[in-house]
């Protein structure tokens, strides 16, 4: 096992460090402060739901939504459900039509395959082969009978964004909601949720260097106000929408984690774009048969997916010992299916078995950079000095219609 001191982590989009500063503002809520928000019959409670109070602002302002459409849940996962489960069955009566994309999280596609088995319409659009949906076939898929549209903002695979705002009006322009999975971008991008028109969105703590566990949902509340039907039932917290004791040292952790983004965002994001882009340069610029895999700008600031053709990824996995870097999106690494985004990009399934994401986060540094670029093109190349496919492919012997990098 490599040392924890020379433990390199690159793999943002599926979770994030802690911030020491978000664990110290917890800290008091789990033993001194512990009271239950729900007791509003004494100083134990009232302190709790004081400190809820306050994190919902937070939360709230990072979405440039109102506190009283901020519900705490446990995820993004929760979230996704209950906007999803909850606008079709409230709704269900104006149509049960739904409108989602192929390279959605699990989160939604599941709930939206548990509809089709009850009875409700499903349309799955297409992308582009970068990621992003067509704008267009989207126009052409609305009917009078959908209820609901959920189109994430950045992917968690390929960090593709999606053009939230032409999404939003045209759902607007329909009467139809628009549910967006913003879980790796709230916090890190700007989002007005009352500026862009969208009626749900979802996003989690642990994505901004806050606690796993919590999560929130945005619920319009007005122009029009959005209504759902709960999936769980018992005591009516969150205003009947997610019974269930409140988290209060993660949802606290959850505020301190957005006002930590929202302070340091105009500052971090260009960092961690530049050491992105350092990446990218050294990977692309000093191997061959490299794919950049979603939009090469409109894409995730941390976010690179990469193609290693002729090398198996989860070999280069394995070669890059005690670097944390990902073959996917963690809820499915489990599987040995080829990720269902690349997939839906059209990306063969030779490729897509051969790509590595790697996320670059707050804290991560220039010299951990240069070390993952170092490890992963000797890696790269000594996987490869064993594929007769890769000395075809020097010679001119490719089939591939793929566009590599400059100098393949």
């Amino acid at each position: 096992m490599t040392d924890a001191e020379t433990r390199i982590y690159l793999d943002n989009q599926a979770t994030t460090r802690v911030d020491p500063r978000v664990l110290e503002k917890m800290l008091p809520y789990f033993c001194d402060r512990y009271g239950n928000a729900a007791s509003r019959n004494h100083a134990f409670g009232w302190e709790a739901e004081k400190a809820v109070e306050e994190a919902r602002e937070l939360v709230a302002a990072g979405l440039g939504a109102r506190a009283r459409e901020i519900v705490f849940t446990s995820g993004a996962t929760e979230s996704n459900n209950i906007a999803i489960l909850g606008a079709a069955r409230m709704y269900a009566e104006k149509g049960r039509h739904l409108i989602t994309c192929a390279t959605e999280h699990k989160a939604v596609l599941d709930p939206m395959k548990a509809l089709e088995h009850e009875g409700w319409k499903v349309t799955v659009l297409g992308t582009d082969g970068y990621g992003r949906i067509h704008l267009e076939e989207l126009r052409e898929a609305l009917r009078e009978d959908t209820v609901l549209v959920s189109i994430m903002h950045g992917n968690n695979e390929v960090g593709t964004l999606q053009p939230i705002a032409e999404i939003a009006a045209l759902c607007k322009e329909r009467g139809v909601l628009y549910h967006c999975d913003a879980t790796q971008t709230a916090g890190k991008m700007e989002i007005d949720v009352e500026a862009l028109g969208i009626d749900l969105l979802s996003c989690s703590a642990h994505k901004i260097y806050g606690p796993k566990g919590v999560g929130a949902l945005y619920v319009r509340r007005r122009n029009p106000r959005v209504r759902l039907e709960p999936i769980l039932y018992g005591g009516g917290h969150e205003r009947g929408l997610r019974s269930g004791t409140l988290n209060v040292p993660g949802i606290v952790g959850f505020g301190e984690a957005m006002r930590l983004c929202l302070e340091l965002r105009d500052e971090e994001t260009p960092r961690i774009r530049a050491l992105r882009d350092r990446l990218q340069e050294r990977l692309t610029t000093e191997l061959d048969f490299v794919k950049l895999n979603g939009h090469p700008t409109e894409r995730l600031a941390g976010n690179l997916n990469l193609s290693f053709a002729y090398v198996e990824g989860e070999s280069l996995l394995m070669g890059l010992e005690g670097i944390a870097v990902s073959s996917g999106s963690a809820c499915t690494s489990a599987s040995l299916e080829p990720s269902h985004v690349l997939r839906a990009m059209d990306v063969g399934d030779d490729l897509a078995h051969s790509s590595i994401r790697f996320g670059v986060g707050r804290f991560n540094t220039s010299e951990e950079i240069e070390t993952v670029a170092d490890r992963t093109i000797e890696a790269v190349r000594r996987l490869r000095e064993m594929s007769p496919l890769y000395e075809m492919a020097l010679e001119g012997i490719d089939p591939r219609t793929v566009e590599w990098n400059a100098h393949a």
